[in-house]
């Protein structure tokens, strides 16, 4: 009786036992992707009436200085241990970098990294969005990223995680085909829009490094030590049907001198497995796609 009022219908219910299995390339169990998060903070951003940007007043030049190092340092030093241990990155992308500091876009290009959108700024939300307003940052997101590294983007991971109920339908809409902003399952699973063809690939807020360090307050040994059992659950469990895994960064915090080591020894770990797939999103969800509707609906 109470379904319509809880029940936002974004996607089907589909238990994982029962499903029918996902294969990934070459017998591997688990894809495993990283998701780099290529952000830009304004230091004195917009006021909005519902979500403060930063815990100080603007503008926080501490705030704005400590996720600066991302660009400055930190980026380097983290791509640079993903290249070592064959780890392509998979950028959640805040588009106005591309102008800000292009050389960070163009870095990330040159790896062959995949781009996806994340907003246009960091410290810009879609709460109370108009349509228009939601239809100008997507439509600027494609060409902003198309621009700067020739690449069409296909997926979308909202502004600080802020959405509207129409931001699914729209992504669609604009010939997206993925979203990293449901964290509901540990495989790609299919999403319901208005038009268009959507899937939702696991993205993670578990072993995300900012609720890592921030919110769990974990020591660089131990968010290692969560992704290494993170992996090997998940690969076992993918002897049955292909699992996801999404290792989510941000440079200012993994890629401090402090943490890059015991990062880098997970990464080894993960790569010297033999289990695990590592793709870009864009490959995962093509994998996933191209095993048909049965797969896509479920037994």
């Amino acid at each position: 009786m109470h379904e319509g009022a809880t029940n936002p219908d974004l996607y089907d219910f589909n238990p994982f036992r029962g499903r029918e299995k996902i294969v990934w390339p070459g017998g591997k169990t688990v894809a495993v992707w990283v998701a780099p998060n290529l952000e830009y903070y304004e230091i004195d951003p917009p006021v909005h009436p519902k979500r403060k940007a930063w815990g100080k007043p603007h503008p926080d030049v501490v705030g704005y200085a400590h996720r600066d190092h991302s660009n400055r340092v930190s980026h380097w030093r983290m791509a640079d241990v993903m290249s070592k241990h064959g780890f392509p990155g998979s950028v959640s992308l805040s588009v106005a970098l591309c102008q800000h500091h292009p050389e960070i876009v163009a870095d990330a290009n040159a790896r062959g990294w995949e781009f996806f959108s994340h907003g246009i700024y960091n410290t810009r939300y879609a709460y109370d969005m108009d349509e228009a307003q939601e239809r100008a940052i997507i439509e600027d997101s494609i060409a902003t990223v198309r621009a700067a590294t020739g690449q069409t983007i296909r997926g979308w991971l909202a502004p600080a995680l802020t959405h509207t109920p129409r931001t699914l339908d729209l992504i669609a809409e604009h010939g997206l085909d993925y979203t990293c902003d449901l964290y509901h399952d540990d495989q790609v699973q299919p999403v319901k829009t208005k038009t268009g063809k959507l899937v939702s690939i696991p993205y993670s807020l578990e072993v995300n490094d900012h609720y890592g360090f921030f919110i769990y307050n974990m020591s660089p040994r131990e968010y290692a030590d969560t992704l290494i059992r993170q992996f090997e659950r998940l690969a076992d469990e993918g002897e049955n049907s292909g699992t996801v895994m999404c290792i989510p960064l941000h440079a200012y915090l993994i890629g401090q001198p402090h943490r890059i080591g015991p990062f880098e020894a997970a990464l080894k770990h993960i790569a010297a497995d033999g289990r695990a797939w590592i793709a870009r999103a864009g490959e995962i969800v093509d994998a996933y796609n191209a095993q048909g509707a049965e797969v896509s609906h479920g037994a």
